[in-house]
């Protein structure tokens, strides 16, 4: 009998003819190397977790169960330690989370037990849940002070598009007549008011009327900007212009940056008839050093 290969005839000698076996093992693809042969290659998934776990958080030691991490199954804690992902280990065998630990423990103990950090600690700490994508810790951080009074500021300040966009072109301001002067601190003029037409005692009883009943010629001349660097308002709320003078300073300041300010007067411009500007200017000093 002859087996035919290709295009080679074969006799059928046992000496002379390839064995169907050995022709597999000539065109067989070699096998894919296990994590053994790599070395170097990780292990193989899913990743087997003790009962109790060893934390390395950013070189903080911290020790927690299992369930603890998975307590809320959409958070990041309970995806890295869920199997489907490789957690790498230190030289003693603690799962190392290269993130600063500092505020770890507080996140630890809301997984535990519910419990908040203190007042003094919640930004940080609100700032680790959205790390850690941890939304009940947010939910109940945002009922509590700091960030529930954070929260009623901020719709206040969403009054004011431009707000950001002011403050920075505060700092650049008061940055660039700093370097230009080589002073240890800059001056500049900010213009803050609330009510968009211009209002004095004697003006009242003919406001409304203007405000509402103003032909296009009229309207043009109550288009007005003050002599200043940085102008903030007009807005329609409770909160005056002592409240959106506190929220400059305070974000001023949380940027590291010192803020004094006093008022120096007013926008004496003429409009129409009666009518002057009146806007309240403040003089803003920033020391850098």
């Amino acid at each position: 009998m002859v087996v035919v290969t290709g295009q080679n005839k074969v006799s059928g000698n046992p000496d002379d003819a390839m064995s169907s076996s050995d022709a597999e093992d000539d065109f067989q693809e070699p096998a894919t190397p296990t994590a053994t042969q790599a070395g170097q290659s990780l292990p193989l998934l899913p990743q087997q977790f003790p009962e109790v776990v060893p934390l390395n958080v950013g070189g903080m030691c911290f020790t927690t169960r299992l369930s603890t991490l998975r307590r809320y199954e959409d958070t990041m804690l309970a995806a890295m330690f869920s199997g489907r992902h490789y957690i790498p280990t230190d030289a003693e065998g603690r799962y190392f989370i290269d993130r600063d630990g500092t505020y770890f423990g507080d996140i630890l103990n809301f997984l535990r037990s519910g419990d908040l950090p203190p007042r003094e600690r919640v930004r940080s700490v609100y700032k680790e849940a959205q790390y850690y994508s941890i939304g009940p810790l947010l939910d109940s951080l945002e009922d509590v002070q700091p960030l529930k009074g954070e929260k009623v500021r901020q719709a206040f300040l969403g009054l004011m598009p431009y707000y950001k966009d002011h403050l920075e072109r505060i700092i650049e301001i008061a940055k660039l007549r700093a370097m230009q002067r080589k002073a240890r601190f800059a001056k500049l003029k900010v213009c803050v008011f609330k009510e968009e037409m211009p209002i004095t005692p004697y003006e009242c009883p003919h406001f409304n009327s203007l405000r509402f009943e103003r032909s296009e010629s009229e309207t043009k001349l109550f288009e007005h900007h003050c002599e200043v660097d940085v102008s903030f308002g007009p807005w329609e709320a409770v909160a005056d212009v002592y409240d959106l003078l506190h929220c400059i300073v305070t974000d001023l300041s949380d940027r590291g940056i010192t803020v004094d300010h006093q008022c120096i007067g007013v926008c004496d411009k003429h409009l129409i008839n009666h009518y002057y500007c009146k806007r309240p200017i403040y003089e803003f000093k920033i020391t850098w050093w």
